[in-house]
């Protein structure tokens, strides 16, 4: 098991995508859990309306009362926001539908794609000493997604295994370029994950490997299987390394938790030039 690398600052890894159901809230909540299962604190910041990132980790709706709604809308501090999940080393900042408006609300504020940045700077948060903040972005390239890219260090990117999937990112790559060059100049690709994957079936073989021909060492090692145990244990409010630790599902993101700490470790974030 690693050491836990402790430094002043978290590491803040935005989980984007624009294209839903690829896997993208699953991802960060069991990243979240495999992180802490080895022994890292981490927080994740649920921004989209659905919710299912706090569902997820056992924060039903009605325990909700302050969520990043207030964070980019009421100024609120970050740290006032932050609740314990039912899951050892996880905390979270819940969504519920107010976000859903956010967009129109935040169009007369100056600072709109900044909001979020500027809290992830408030010494107050800087104090609770987080190791990784998971930013559960919504399935689209709104105001909210912005937020959490500029806040950013890395982006980790789900990517199913199905036809036309790596067209899809094509937007998702200019958008994290286009921010790079106006706001948030160290953003990287942490890593794209093909997700959903079947080994018995051929074309889901095909998109890894094309995946992996156009992007290289951007791409995971780890893939994570379609497994009936990931897709049943947000139903129990669980990750699937505790609803089923032993599970392929677990097992795969365990792995892309060691593959994201060594990355963080040596520093092997994709490069600019390959974005």
């Amino acid at each position: 098991m690693p050491e836990p690398e402790r430094r002043g600052s978290p590491h803040i890894i935005a989980v984007a995508n624009q294209k839903g159901g690829v896997g993208k809230t699953t991802t960060t909540i069991n990243l979240a859990a495999g992180l802490a299962e080895f022994g890292y604190r981490v927080l994740v910041i649920d921004m989209d309306p659905q919710g299912n990132a706090s569902t997820g980790l056992g924060v039903p709706p009605e325990a909700r009362s302050k969520t990043s709604y207030e964070l980019l809308l009421e100024q609120a501090l970050l740290i006032d926001l932050i609740q314990k999940t039912t899951v050892p080393g996880i905390s979270l900042c819940p969504a519920n539908a107010d976000l859903a408006s956010a967009d129109i609300d935040l169009v007369a504020s100056e600072k709109r794609s900044f909001l979020m940045s500027d809290a992830m700077h408030e010494a107050s948060f800087l104090a609770a000493e987080f190791d990784f903040v998971l930013v559960d972005c919504p399935p689209s390239l709104s105001l909210l997604t912005v937020n959490a890219l500029v806040a950013a260090e890395s982006v980790l990117i789900p990517l199913q295994s199905e036809f036309f999937a790596l067209e899809g990112l094509s937007q998702l790559m200019l958008t994290i370029r286009d921010i790079r060059k106006s706001a948030n100049p160290r953003l990287r690709i942490e890593g794209v994950l093909v997700t959903m994957t079947d080994s018995r079936n051929r074309l889901s073989q095909q998109v890894e490997a094309d995946a992996r021909a156009n992007l290289g060492d951007m791409v995971f090692s780890t893939t994570i299987p379609r497994n009936v145990r990931v897709s049943e244990a947000p139903s129990f409010a669980l990750p699937v390394l505790q609803y089923d630790p032993t599970s392929k599902g677990a097992e795969a993101y365990r792995r892309l938790s060691l593959e994201v700490i060594a990355r963080r470790s040596n520093g092997r974030v994709a490069s600019k030039e390959k974005v």
